[in-house]
């Protein structure tokens, strides 16, 4: 019969290897690997995890097909900068860094701007007020300016107000202050459709 002593000890091993592989799964720990490997697997399985994501961040600031053209630049800026890599954040949050700079680097060419703060003052789409509640929250979304469309989108993907900062390369209180906007218009826009239910 096996004593208490050795129970013990053969638990804490138990849980000290499952710890590890859940550790070693995880996207931060994935892309430490292809840093050093170069494994393609790996870099799939880290598309796998976070390119709807991206996606679907993209397409809230840009058309489809730039969403689409940004998403696939992304990947291969991964592969090219997999190197300059450093595990001490989100691997997310680097990746949605690498495409915001990308997509803000094909707004200043397509429209010649001389400063990111264009960008940000750019109106959304002018907005009407039918449909179901997901197509109308859709068009309340894209009715807001850029930067607070950005800064509300990011949030919604789980990044903190300093990641949000990092992303978009902002101060800390500006990110705090295009959400207070963003969220106060959505509500506005909301409760007017659909009454307190959705506010």
């Amino acid at each position: 019969m096996e004593s208490t002593p050795e129970k013990g000890k053969r638990l804490t091993i138990n849980m000290m290897v499952k710890s590890w592989f859940t550790l070693s799964s995880t996207n931060e720990s994935l892309m430490t690997r292809y840093s050093h490997s170069g494994d393609q697997a790996l870099l799939v399985k880290l598309y796998d995890a976070c390119g709807d994501d991206l996606y679907h961040f993209l397409l809230t600031l840009s058309d489809s097909s730039l969403a689409k053209d940004i998403c696939q630049k992304t990947w291969l800026k991964v592969m090219e900068k997999r190197h300059m890599y450093q595990d001490s954040g989100l691997f997310k949050a680097w990746l949605f860094t690498l495409a915001r700079n990308l997509l803000m680097d094909e707004y200043r060419a397509v429209q010649r701007l001389s400063s990111i703060d264009n960008v940000h003052d750019l109106p959304g789409e002018t907005l009407d007020m039918s449909g179901s509640i997901l197509g109308v929250f859709d068009k309340a979304l894209m009715s807001l300016p850029f930067a607070q469309r950005e800064a509300f989108c990011l949030q919604q993907e789980g990044f903190s107000l300093k990641e949000i900062a990092q992303i978009t390369h902002s101060e800390h209180e500006t990110i705090k202050s295009r959400l207070r906007y963003a969220k106060a218009t959505l509500q506005v826009l909301l409760k007017d459709f659909a009454g307190d239910a959705y506010v």
